[in-house]
């Protein structure tokens, strides 16, 4: 029987037929995506509610949750609405039709949301009060604080305030996606009675200035903490507390603080002949797209949030009332207050063995072997940076080319491929502008590199790029060599020390020569559909990844060792999943690390007794994509491992140009197999996802984090690579 024919035949065979159990549906078979990614959402909330978690990092893991959810609105909850209003019924492959994700939906994030605010309220305020860290009231401040407060309103808050009419002869004004903004109710005065509900008004919380302000010093930001301790107030109560200076002539009769999320699902042409044009036609769309949130604080006043609600179309379903701060965001500035002892101790990445001998010609250093990266336990700039950074100053490069999918504002890639095109190398960039939120910054960055003289192109019409890839081609002794990196992530040094990623730079032929081939796909006109070492998507990729199953699932039935381990971001694709449950019971060990959502059911009788999922959350975000099958050996270093940028989505696997490079060193394998064990054995910061969709925390303090672990094991590798360096050579 061939790949394909075996493929077919699990694909058509009932889950659970292979034990003789009655076969689920898919219902039974698949979580739903949302609320599975809601449960990712509350391990991110765990860690803040976790008194083990230092201080400060609970606080930053409260405020990484808010603004988790704050995408998950504009993204999932934007779509899911607008197929309601399209009147779609059909349920998706969990059971749940559109309407009945939204009910759903909001249940699980009221739920979350008053376990946030009990956690800042009742958890992290007090104990912040207790390092010295005050969160307190306007109203309940000493008369000086409040006057001290209120000068500094005067002379530095209220020329950025705009109060905005509403009433007959002011329109309703636009409010922008996640603005904080007070809703005011204001009454003329008369000699009588006043006549209430005749003027609306809208105050914008303006941006540029602390929203925790420090009532000592308002002008000072938090920094370090004075031995007398440091008192913070909320900017908007300050803002209430003088609303008459605001409105002279009328009474505030009310106020609501108020918060709009906007969806970020709007339509766009994947096939527009002018993509540039296409992409700022969306953002422009975007910025005025419908609401789908809003936000009121507690204790709302009743007819302010019925006004305010209608006027931006929204339905009773689309309003949260909750308690705690409105924006989560505010409470950055307490994060970065200097009390390092109330932090994780600091890191430092370390270089990469390697490079240590050969920092200064990284060329030199991979002809000796390939180097595996893994950032940010090993140095991103001493790596990934120093590669494109010295391929634009060499004199014997002769071309380099790069994708970009997300970057910083100030690049430092983008000014290497500048500088490289400035010295007459031939410079070409493949510039993602579809990349969700970073389309503006892409854009501009696409201008910029024209007009240095670098050949930018946009990629397959159709298709996403995705891919992390750059090229170096450069003249030695014996001819052209091609040198490359594959990675995981982006080009962007700031998130390469806060995500857990990994690189391969290489000049292996049989990769640089696929390498190549990729770019010309990507800046010509054609999509290769035979790549025999990369995994590329959407030709590739697909059959690859099912063709390596259904080995493994012939290497199990025929009595040989069979193991599947992926460490993915997120696990969606209904075939790939189906495989996996044909594996599982064919006899296949399935390790998945999957650190969002899983729609996956594991250890469910007959269906997926095999199949273990482990999410670890914490200190880094784990992003790096791996891949290992056994091939029939009960060698880890054995079988086949991959790396790269693609999760088992429909999204990656379909609609993307994604790239999944072989590992083939035996050094870079080992990393591999480290990385495995420490997020498999991990003790502190992993989840098992159970067959009911709950997720089970470990509590096992024999056994270290994943981050812990893996800092040491850098911290051994570059101890030990020096030690060699300065050993007597024979």
């Amino acid at each position: 029987m061939t790949d394909a024919t075996a493929r077919n035949a699990t694909s058509s065979t009932p889950a659970g037929a292979a034990t003789g159990s009655v076969a689920p549906s898919d219902a039974e078979a698949f979580f739903n995506r949302d609320l599975s990614w809601l449960a990712f959402n509350q391990r991110v909330l765990e860690l803040a509610e976790d008194p083990r978690t230092p201080l400060l990092e609970r606080v930053k893991f409260l405020v990484i949750f808010a603004s988790n959810l704050d995408e998950f609105i504009m993204k999932r909850v934007g779509l899911i609405r607008r197929q309601v209003d399209a009147g779609i019924e059909h349920p998706s492959r969990d059971g749940l039709a559109p309407r009945e994700q939204l009910t759903r939906v909001r249940e699980r994030v009221e739920a979350l949301q008053e376990r946030q605010a009990a956690c800042w309220a009742d958890a992290l305020v007090p104990a912040l009060a207790l390092e010295g860290i005050r969160v307190d009231e306007y109203a309940a401040l000493e008369p000086v604080q409040r006057e001290g407060l209120d000068n500094w309103f005067h002379r530095q808050v209220f020329p950025l305030l705009t109060p905005l009419a509403i009433d007959p002869g002011h329109r309703f004004p636009f409010i922008s996606n996640l603005s904080e903004s007070l809703g005011v109710l204001l009454g003329e005065r008369a000699d009588g009675p006043v006549r209430r509900g005749e003027r609306f008004a809208r105050l914008k919380i303006p941006d540029g200035i602390p929203r925790m302000v420090r009532v000592d010093d308002p002008t000072a930001g938090s920094g370090v903490v004075p031995e007398s301790g440091l008192t913070l107030v909320p900017l908007d109560q300050v803002i209430r507390a003088n609303l008459d200076s605001l409105f002279p002539g009328v009474d505030v009769l009310a106020t609501t603080a108020f918060r709009v999320t906007r969806s970020a699902s709007v339509e766009t042409d994947e096939d527009a002949h002018d993509l540039l044009e296409s992409v700022q036609d969306e953002l422009r769309k975007r910025r005025f797209a419908r609401p789908v949130r809003m936000e009121i604080a507690e204790q709302p006043h009743e007819e302010l949030v019925t006004f305010f609600a209608s006027s931006l179309g929204l339905n009773t379903e689309d309003v949260y009332v909750r308690k705690g701060p409105l924006e989560y965001d505010d409470l950055m500035s307490i994060v970065s207050i200097d009390r390092p002892d109330l932090k994780d101790p600091p890191w430092t990445p370390r270089t990469p063995p390697r490079l240590i001998a050969r920092r200064t010609d990284i060329f030199r250093a991979v002809q000796e072997g390939d180097i595996l990266a893994h950032h940010p336990y090993d140095s991103f700039d001493e790596s990934v940076r120093a590669f494109v950074s010295q391929a634009s100053r060499d004199p014997d490069v002769l071309a380099i080319k790069q994708t970009i999918y997300r970057t910083s504002r100030d690049s430092p890639f983008v000014r290497s491929l500048i500088r490289a095109a400035e010295a007459g190398k031939q410079v070409a960039c493949m510039v993602e502008l579809r990349a969700r939120f970073d389309e503006h910054r892409n854009v501009s960055f696409a201008r910029t590199l024209e007009r240095a003289g670098v050949h930018v192109a946009y990629g397959v019409v159709g298709l996403k790029t995705h891919c992390k890839c750059s090229l170096v081609i450069r003249r030695e002794d014996a001819g052209l060599r091609a040198y490359a990196h594959v990675g995981t992530g982006n080009y962007h040094p700031a998130t390469a020390q806060l995500y857990t990623d990994l690189s391969l730079l290489t000049c292996d032929p049989r990769i640089t020569g696929e390498v190549v081939e990729l770019f010309n796909a990507m800046t010509g006109v054609s999509v290769k559909s035979d790549y025999s070492q990369l995994l590329v998507a959407p030709t590739t990729m697909r059959p690859r990844f099912e063709d390596l199953i259904d080995a493994e699932i012939e290497h199990a039935r025929a009595g040989r060792p069979a193991r599947i381990f992926a460490k993915i971001n997120s696990l969606e694709d209904p075939d790939i999943t189906r495989l996996l449950y044909a594996a599982s019971r064919a006899g296949v060990r399935v390790d998945l690390v999957v650190r969002g959502f899983c729609c996956l059911r594991p250890g469910v009788p007959g269906l997926s007794d095999n199949i273990r999922v482990v999410s670890v959350v914490g200190r880094f975000l784990e992003h790096s994509r791996i891949f290992h099958f056994a091939g029939g050996s009960d060698d880890p270093l054995a079988g086949h491992w991959f790396m790269g940028s693609a999760d088992w989505m429909y999204r990656n696997l379909n609609n993307r140009l994604e790239a999944v490079c072989p590992i083939y060193d035996p050094d870079a394998r080992r990393q591999l197999v480290e990385i495995m064990q420490a997020n498999l054995r991990d003790g502190r910061f992993a989840w098992d996802l159970a067959h009911d969709g709950g997720y089970r925390r470990h509590d096992d303090a024999d056994r270290p984090g994943t981050f812990a672990t893996l800092m040491q094991a850098a911290l051994d590798a570059e101890d030990e690579a020096r030690r060699r360096l300065t050993e007597p050579q024979d």
